[in-house]
C-alpha cells in the first residue's frame, strides 16, 4: 500500500504562559511511501518523526494538509478504519493475557462483517506467532518473557490482523545492545516475507541505515534529506545530514575558500575550483584522512586506539570545531603513538564543504 503526504503539518498550541507559542512539530511535509518498502524515519528528540507516524495511524490529526493511502482519502479517518498495525518502544502488552491471548485480541475485538471463526483467528495466530518465532510461547504471559521475546509478541498483534501498513515508534530502544542487532535483523526479514509497507521511527541512524530501503532525515519538523541510506551517507546536503549521520561521526572544520582553494586555518588542504571567496565548515568523514608524512593537515596526535583490523587516531588541532578529531585507518598505517603530531592528506570524495551562514552544502567543480 502506497502512503502519500501532502502538506501535512501539526502544530500544537501553547498551553500556558511560560511557552505561550505555537510549537510546529511538523512543517509542510511532502512525502511518498512506495508500496511494499520499509522507510526509516530519522532524527533528533523533538523532530517530528513521532508525531508524523501518530499522524498516519490517525491518532493525531492534521492541522493542515492531506493523507492518502493508495488513492483513498484517510485523513479524516478514525484509527481503526485505517487498518494499520502499531507497534510502540513499550510494548504495551496486556499482562493479565497469555502471549496467544495478547495476540488474538484484535482479532476477537473485529467489527461484525469482518467477524473471524474461532478456526481462522487460530490459524492467523500460528501464522503470525511462526513468523515471529514465538510459536512455542503462546502459554507463557508477559512477565515470563525476555525484553526481545515481549518486542516480538507485539509485533506479532500488529500482524495478525495482516495490516495495509506496520508503523513502528522507536521499537528497539528497552533493548540490550545484543537483542537490538538481533530484533531489527528479525525485522527486516519479517517485512520482507509479508511485503507490508513499513515506516520505522527511531532516532538511532545506525539502527535506521542498516534496514531501510530508504531513509528521511527529519530536523525541526522539516525533511532536510530522503533517499537510500548509503547515498545519503555519502552525500549529504547540508551540514546537519552530515553530523547526524555516521559513527563515529563526520570530523567539522572551521574553514574558508579563497582564490580556488580550501583552507583549514591558514592551510590550504585542497584546490577548491568553481566556489567563491567565502567562510565555511569543512567535514571529513572518519575514513577520509589518509595518513603522509607530508599531507597538508598536521594535528596534536592524542592517542592511538587499534581496533582490529582497523586503528582510529584521536587528535587536536585549532580549527577544529569539537574537543577530539578522530580518523579511521588501516592498522597497517598506524602512525607510531609516541609521536606529538600527525599530518594527513584528505579523501576528496570523503571531504564536504558547507556554507559557514547558510550550512548547505556547496559542490566543487568537477
Amino acid at each position: 500500500m502506497k502512503v502519500t503526504l501532502q502538506n501535512l503539518t501539526k502544530v500544537f498550541p501553547g498551553r500556558n504562559k511560560q511557552v505561550s507559542e505555537d510549537v510546529i512539530a511538523v512543517n509542510d511535509f511532502n512525502f511518498e511511501i512506495p508500496d511494499g518498502k520499509l522507510i526509516g524515519l530519522l532524527g533528533p528528540s523533538g523532530c517530528g518523526k513521532s508525531t508524523t507516524l501518530n499522524m498516519i495511524s490517525g491518532l493525531e490529526k492534521p492541522t493542515s494538509g492531506k493523507i492518502f493511502f493508495g488513492e483513498e482519502d484517510v485523513t479524516d479517518l478514525s484509527p481503526e478504519l485505517r487498518g494499520v498495525g502499531l507497534v510502540f518502544q513499550n510494548y504495551a502488552l496486556y499482562p493479565h493475557l497469555t502471549v496467544k491471548g495478547n495476540i488474538l485480541f484484535p482479532l476477537q475485538n473485529l467489527k461484525k462483517d469482518k467477524k473471524l471463526t474461532k478456526e481462522q483467528m487460530n490459524e492467523k495466530v500460528e501464522y503470525v506467532s511462526k513468523l515471529v518465532q514465538i510459536d512455542e510461547l503462546l502459554e507463557r504471559k508477559p512477565s515470563e518473557l525476555s525484553g526481545g521475546q515481549q518486542q516480538r509478541v507485539a509485533i506479532a498483534r500488529a500482524l495478525v490482523k495482516m495490516p495495509k501498513i506496520l508503523l513502528l515508534d522507536e521499537p528497539l530502544s528497552n533493548l540490550d545492545a545484543r537483542l537490538r542487532l538481533q530484533t531489527r535483523e528479525e525485522l527486516r526479514r519479517i517485512q520482507k516475507e509479508t511485503g507490508i509497507t513499513t515506516v520505522f521511527v527511531t532516532h538511532d541512524q545506525e539502527e535506521a541505515m542498516s534496514i531501510s530501503d530508504m531513509i528521511v532525515v527529519m530536523n525541526k519538523g522539516v525533511m532536510n534529506q530522503y533517499g537510500a541510506p548509503q547515498e545519503v551517507y555519502e552525500d549529504p546536503k547540508n551540514l546537519f545530514v552530515a553530523k547526524f549521520l555516521g559513527t563515529p561521526p563526520i570530523n567539522i572544520f572551521y574553514g574558508s575558500v579563497r582564490s580556488g582553494a580550501l583552507y583549514i586555518g591558514k592551510t590550504e588542504v585542497m584546490k577548491a575550483p568553481g566556489l567563491d571567496d567565502r567562510e565555511v565548515y569543512v567535514g571529513v568523514r572518519p575514513e577520509g584522512f589518509i595518513i603522509n608524512e607530508n599531507g597538508p593537515l598536521s594535528c596534536d596526535l592524542e592517542r592511538v586506539e587499534v581496533m582490529g583490523r582497523d586503528t582510529s587516531i584521536v587528535a587536536r588541532h585549532n580549527y577544529f570545531t569539537g574537543a577530539f578529531i578522530r580518523a579511521i585507518i588501516s592498522s597497517e598505517d598506524a602512525p607510531r603513538s609516541d609521536l606529538k603530531t600527525v599530518s594527513f592528506s584528505l579523501k576528496k570524495n570523503k571531504t564536504y564543504i558547507f556554507d559557514k551562514i547558510t550550512e548547505e552544502r556547496l559542490y566543487l567543480e568537477n
